[in-house]
């Protein structure tokens, strides 16, 4: 016998909430058993029905849903969320994968995209709709790209002398032996060190490490078998 998965929707459209109920009641795995119009309303009935997933829009008139899938996921974690938003800038996206949330689908297509998002949570996968999988994509690697040309910058800040002490570090020569190839004393070694961390705001060898790859002054192989 086919699974029934218990629905529970949250958004402050009458109108949408009845558009979301009829495309789901075309599955037959699928049951809608509450419905709520603002983050109050659904937090409390996720907790008294204990719905299997919840849809969230992310503008409810009193907290956001990103918010509302926060503070359910450390309430009632074994609730899946689906956020179902007119949104499709990727930082709202991104927040709420962040925040807990399996899927994201727009509004504008949840009539082709919902019962294959539901079908995705229901089985504990990850589901993006596809009218935004290439946008937000893109948003995240133009945010790496950001990132590493920021820490490109804070090296280029460090002095030719620091940059020396710092490539040494991270490829894991010791403070003794940095100090006999540059010709110092470990105590100016450790000073350099001391700057290079100030200057990157990095706290830890394991940090510094992770800086030098993200600016590409190192590569970590993996081990072979």
């Amino acid at each position: 016998m086919e699974s029934l998965f218990r629905i529970l929707i949250a958004d402050d459209h009458p109108i949408v909430r009845e558009g979301l109920r009829n495309i789901i009641e075309t599955e037959s795995c699928f049951e809608v058993i509450g419905e709520a119009g603002n983050a109050a309303d659904g937090f409390l009935l996720a907790g008294s029905t204990k719905p299997d997933i919840m849809i969230i829009d992310i503008t409810l008139p009193d907290k956001d849903g990103i918010k509302l899938t926060r503070k359910k996921r450390h309430k009632f974690p074994e609730i899946k969320v689906m956020i179902v938003s007119m949104h499709t800038k990727t930082d709202y996206i991104v927040e709420a994968f962040k925040s807990g949330a399996l899927s994201y689908i727009v509004k504008d297509s949840a009539t082709e995209n919902l019962i294959s998002g539901l079908q995705s949570v229901s089985k504990g996968m990850h589901y993006i709709d596809n009218t935004i999988a290439k946008d937000v994509i893109f948003g995240l690697q133009v945010a790496d790209d950001k990132n590493k040309k920021k820490k490109e910058k804070g090296y280029e800040c460090l002095t030719g002398r620091e940059q020396q002490v710092f490539r040494l570090m991270v490829e894991g020569v010791l403070v003794k032996e940095i100090a006999e190839k540059l010709f110092i004393s470990p105590k100016t070694v450790e000073n350099h060190r001391g700057n290079i961390m100030k200057k990157l705001n990095i706290h830890s060898t394991v940090e510094l490490i992770r800086y030098a790859v993200d600016v590409g002054l190192i590569e970590l192989n993996p081990v072979a078998n």
